[in-house]
């Protein structure tokens, strides 16, 4: 067989979804899940890009780092690139990442090509997000709570909003498919 006779990309994907809130919020959890509910679709989880960097990587911290601040842009754009790769195959990217700033949420609009493109916020409060936190393997050592009201000050009017505080996986999941109208678009 051919590989140039293969053709890659295909009918596009119904959407794009960008799963953001401050780390414990669930994003990497319901991402997958979310992902799952689709024929066809990809989680793209923007730790994992950044893991990427062998030497030089610089992960973001509550003091300025400029160039951390760079690698998320960095990050952001290797997961705008590969979501609208995926889209064009026809698989339905569903991005996560800690979006806190309109500047990286305006930076996620200007570059991810994939329309309907959905933003929903997963905002089950702080307290709860530290407590899953400490709960996971994934643990992290520093309490970013004080994201979760820089977050709401910058982006409360900018997409969908979901207290998953005491909702399951797939009741989050079951919520942001419908909030989005992707209920239609699943297995």
């Amino acid at each position: 067989m051919s590989f140039d006779l293969v053709p890659v990309d295909r009918e596009p994907a119904p959407a794009a979804v960008l799963l953001s809130g401050i780390p414990g919020s669930g994003k990497s959890t319901v991402a997958a899940a979310l992902a799952a509910r689709f024929a066809s679709a990809a989680h793209i989880e923007v730790d994992e890009l950044q893991e990427l960097i062998v030497c030089g990587g610089r992960w973001p911290t509550m003091d300025h780092d400029p160039e951390a601040d760079r690698q998320i842009l960095l990050r952001a754009r290797n997961a705008c690139l590969l979501a609208d790769s995926f889209a064009a195959a026809g698989f339905l990217p569903v991005v996560d990442d800690v979006v806190v700033r309109r500047s990286h949420l305006d930076f996620y609009r200007a570059t991810l090509k994939a329309r309907p493109f959905h933003t929903v916020f997963l905002a089950p409060g702080p307290t709860k997000a530290w407590e899953r936190n400490n709960a996971r393997d994934k643990r992290l050592t520093t309490n970013w709570a004080p994201l979760d009201a820089a977050m709401r000050e910058e982006l409360s009017a900018d997409g969908i909003w979901l207290d998953n505080a005491e909702l399951s996986v797939e009741e989050t999941v079951d919520a942001i498919l419908n909030m989005t109208g992707l209920a239609t678009a699943t297995v």
